[in-house]
């Protein structure tokens, strides 16, 4: 090191000085910095010369001037870069030091066993894409181990002319892990009976779940793979099971198998990839998540009331992961922002697989109030019957009341304001099919309709406003039997038209047994009259499924108190016209006080008194000075109202701004639960105000099992109107 030259120090003290602690400050002069310890300067260097830094830093924890972390917080550093400039500086003196960033040169990105298998994989014809995925690494890696793929090439061997040899038949081969060592095609015998087709290699690479590897032999202890994953080269951990008796909750394993079936695993590890080198990684989390709500475990901080130890057990591990643990993973899971994208992949995969429910699609909006502290936008809990601060959930199920779709689009907007975006999603989901949106009076618009109609969507809905009534003797008696069991209405079936007589719908009109007339909506020519009310009626399935779903599962319970900006275009209600309504309406409940007090005394004003009205107005003066004081004021408020515009661009408020909830990882919590309910919890709605606890495609023998293996797995909670 050359040697330092003599530095002028200023007597007095420079405002750019920072405190290390007690005795050690660092002061910056020009370009330069100084080191003082004492009073006295020990060192200084160019502020641009990093390895300057570094050492001082490395010499004011070794002297014993200052501690780690007081010098890592004055610095600007983290604690560990304190450690390793040490461990640099004591192995090769200021040259360590001096070592760039970043991976070292010469080192491998992917080891020698795992290289001997990318040549394997890229023999088979497997692409450099779907090496990276299969081996948990980037393409570039591959790219820079193997060269560019040459798809032209591969095109043109001759793959096709070799017969399919029959170990093809056999199941497919589970993709290799970072510890997996074994390979993966039997190299003599695709030499002796062909080599696959490319295409099948990529199928499996994509459709297999990767099967983790553990070098831990006891089950109880897996202090080895968590050391692995500590050191970056584990990204999940391997369920390893021991024998047991009495394992409190073991009958939950048994949807284990659903959840494998249902895709989600599948369709998480391609949207997210992993979490990262640890030790409870997706699949772990994912199936934590599971489990918790077959436990009724309703929250990630209600796991502290559970045994680690013993809860791990169901998982394979020696441990669950804990609060922060799954909260963090969840963390690094809401950081894609790609929940409402999985939602959608798995709608589409239950269309696929259970299409002939799509046809009919129950649409409605679920209120969460929200206690905090924050300012967001109100909306009406129609279960507490008031407004207050909450945040609004459309949900999307499908006939049997099971859900299909979750989305949570703008703070609080009305269902007929929601209506197409949430369309464009179901269209995105079902594809070209046609289908039936059932839906309440809070999307009534006879324009919406007509809308709705032209874009390939049928509606089903009940009438808002005054209708006139049908004569009693109108009514005819319907029965009929719907999805296995019988119905009987007294309806009357007649059409009606609206938007000044352009849209002709059908109204079908329920007789109840107070004389009460339900009046829908629809423009299903095609059905029963009976039909159209047995669907209307069965809407209230999807008003068991939030029941079921707020007792059992926590629905509107906050997963986290994060906020996210609003949309500073999207226009909401005038606060400002808002307060001068309220203003208005206190004004004119006083000026019609006063009138009844001016119209009584001149309804008892008796003629021989005052016979003519000048001496009643001379009588009443007082009064009727208080009067035009409270007409004059209503006036000037109006007045001053027409002036304030109706609504109001967010950036345009003079008040706090509003927010809204974070919604990613409300929705990738909600995920399990939701999935298990259309499994385990299913009520048979009839429609006439009774609720059968039935599971769908299982014998008697079977609920009964679940039912006993699983807290409360009878069914969901009665119907309540």
């Amino acid at each position: 090191m050359n040697t330092q030259l003599a530095l002028q120090l200023s007597s007095s003290a420079s405002p750019h000085t920072v405190v290390i602690n007690a005795r050690c400050t660092v002061r910056t002069e020009g370009d330069q910095r100084i080191v003082v310890v004492g009073g006295l300067p020990v060192y200084h260097y160019c502020a641009a010369d990093g390895v300057a830094e570094a050492y001082a830093m490395v010499m004011l924890v070794d002297s014993g001037f200052a501690q780690q972390t007081e010098v890592a917080r004055s610095f600007g550093r983290s604690e560990r870069s304190i450690r390793r400039y040490r461990e640099r500086y004591g192995q090769a003196g200021m040259a360590g030091l001096g070592r760039p960033g970043g991976w070292r040169r010469g080192r491998r990105r992917i080891s020698g066993k795992r290289r001997r298998l990318v040549e394997r994989l890229k023999s088979a014809g497997l692409s450099n894409r779907a090496i990276a995925q299969r081996l948990g690494v980037s393409e570039m890696a591959i790219r820079k181990l193997v060269g560019p793929s040459k798809g032209e090439e591969a095109e043109q061997l001759a793959w096709v002319s070799v017969p399919k040899a029959p170990w093809l038949k056999t199941p497919p081969i589970p993709q290799a892990s970072i510890l997996s060592i074994g390979p993966v095609v039997d190299q003599e015998r695709a030499a002796t009976e062909g080599v696959p087709e490319p295409g099948v290699l990529e199928e499996q690479a994509e459709e297999d779940e990767p099967v983790p590897m553990s070098l831990d032999a006891d089950a109880s202890d897996r202090t080895f793979d968590r050391q692995m994953a500590y050191l970056g080269l584990l990204d999940d951990a391997a369920p390893m099971f021991r024998d047991g008796e009495r394992i409190p909750g073991v009958g939950v394993l048994l949807a284990v198998p659903y959840l494998a079936h249902s895709g989600l695993l599948r369709i998480a590890r391609k949207l997210y990839g992993g979490i990262g080198p640890a030790f409870y990684g997706l699949r772990t989390t994912l199936l934590t998540l599971l489990l918790m709500a077959l436990l009724r475990i309703q929250r990630p901080e209600h796991l502290k009331e559970r045994d680690p130890a013993a809860f791990g057990r169901l998982l394979g591990l020696d441990r669950a992961p804990e609060v922060k643990t799954l909260r963090r993973g969840l963390t690094r899971l809401a950081a894609h922002q790609r929940a409402e994208q999985l939602g959608a992949e798995l709608a589409r995969l239950r269309v696929d697989q259970r299409g002939h429910l799509m046809g009919f699609l129950y649409v409605d909006g679920h209120v969460r109030a929200y206690h905090g502290q924050r300012t967001i936008s109100r909306a009406f809990v129609a279960r507490r019957h008031l407004a207050m601060p909450a945040t609004t959930d459309y949900w999307v199920n499908d006939r049997i009341g099971d859900p299909l779709l979750l989305i949570t689009g703008d703070v609080n907007a009305a269902l007929t304001k929601a209506f197409p975006d949430l369309l464009r999603e179901v269209r995105a989901v079902i594809g070209e099919r046609r289908a039936t949106i059932v839906f309440d009076r809070g999307g009534w618009s006879p324009k919406l309709f007509r809308t709705m109609i032209r874009d390939g969507f049928d509606i089903l809905t009940y009438r808002k406003g005054k209708g006139r009534l049908v004569h009693e003797r109108r009514f005819v008696h319907r029965r009929a039997k719907l999805d296995g069991r019988w119905v009987s209405y007294d309806l009357h079936d007649q059409p009606v038209r609206f938007l000044k007589g352009k849209l002709r719908l059908r109204q079908v009109t329920r007789l109840c047994d107070n004389g009460h007339q339900t009046q829908v909506i629809t423009n299903r020519w095609d059905l029963r009259d009976i039909e159209v009310a047995y669907r209307m009626f069965d809407r209230w399935r999807q008003e068991n499924f939030f029941k079921y779903m707020r007792e059992e599962f926590l629905l509107d319970a906050l997963v986290d108190y994060r906020i996210e900006p609003e949309d500073p275009t999207r226009t909401i209600p005038n606060p400002e016209r808002r307060a001068l309504d309220q203003q208005i309406r206190a004004c004119r409940t006083d000026l019609a006080k006063i009138e009844r007090e001016y119209g009584a005394a001149a309804a008892d004003n008796t003629e021989q008194r005052r016979p003519t009205m000048r001496g009643f107005k001379i009588a009443y003066g007082k009064l009727g000075k208080t009067l035009r004081a409270a007409r004059a004021r209503v006036a000037r408020l109006i007045d001053k109202r027409r002036n304030v515009p109706q609504r109001l661009e967010i950036r345009d408020l003079s008040a706090p701004a509003v927010v809204k909830l974070a919604t990613e990882r409300k929705h990738l919590a909600i995920i399990p639960p939701a999935e298990l309910a259309s499994l385990f919890r299913h009520p048979d709605y009839s429609g006439n105000g009774r609720a059968t606890r039935v599971f769908p495609g299982e014998s008697r023998d079977r609920r009964r099992m679940m039912g006993g293996i699983i807290r409360g797995s009878s069914g969901r909670p009665e119907h309540g109107r």
